[in-house]
């Protein structure tokens, strides 16, 4: 039995290990992309439950490309963190990518790197808000809070080429996208004043999203995700 459950544990570990070097790129195939994405979820899981053994936490990772692209989904009962695919992106969102990123290979990788890649934690974070305070408004904070636990998380796992390579990315397409922000306002007054209506425009969401990420991996204060988590969770 001990040598079946350590079989056991050695499997899961191993087939995490391989979700995640598939991961942070873009993906062509449905079934791929949804078993990795379940493999990275269950290992997040598996360390939130580590810190908080309490927390009932469990959310659903499927495909299911919309607008919003990635996106956590808690309402009616349901947990879920839902995956976008690329060809499954309606045109005018692909053209935003090929134009932000300079090109058309750019922009996929854009997608691959941020939306098969990097925010599925982040959706992660979103949840364990929605489980710790029972809803979510939608705001720059929360937003903030979701970026450093995907950050955190990430590094956790050693992914720090990845993150490199998302830091410049988003330093690229954050000095293309026009600054929405009137003179005499903080970013994060804002976006917390104009949440709802910044989520309805790619560039101006945009413009948070990227600068949150690089003064997030810029940010030298922060400490490890298992100590950021038991803050978080007193």
């Amino acid at each position: 039995m001990k040598l079946t459950l350590l079989s056991l544990s050695f499997f899961l570990f191993s087939s995490s290990l391989l979700a995640q070097n598939n991961w942070f790129k873009l993906y062509e195939d449905s079934t791929s992309l949804v078993n990795d994405g379940k493999s990275i979820t269950a290992a997040f899981t598996k360390d939130i439950h580590n810190i908080k053994s309490t927390l009932s936490f469990n959310v659903n990772t499927r495909l299911n490309t919309t607008p919003y692209l990635i996106f956590y989904w808690g309402e009616n009962g349901e947990r879920t963190a839902n995956l976008p695919k690329w060809d499954q992106v309606i045109e005018p969102q692909k053209q935003f990518f090929y134009e932000v990123a300079g090109n058309e290979a750019d922009g996929k990788k854009l997608f691959g790197l941020f939306f098969n890649g990097f925010y599925l934690p982040h959706e992660l974070g979103h949840a364990v808000e929605h489980y710790t305070k029972g809803n979510l408004k939608g705001s720059y904070k929360e937003e903030y809070f979701a970026n450093i636990v995907a950050m955190l998380w990430w590094k956790k796992q050693g992914r720090t080429e990845e993150l490199k390579s998302c830091y410049e990315m988003a330093k690229k397409v954050w000095a293309k996208l026009p600054n929405p922000i009137p003179a005499g306002s903080t970013m994060e007054e804002y976006f917390t004043k104009n949440y709802e209506q910044a989520t309805q425009d790619p560039y101006v969401y945009g413009y948070m999203q990227f600068k949150q990420f690089i003064m997030i991996y810029e940010d030298k204060s922060l400490k490890d995700f298992d100590s950021f988590m038991i803050n978080y969770f007193q």
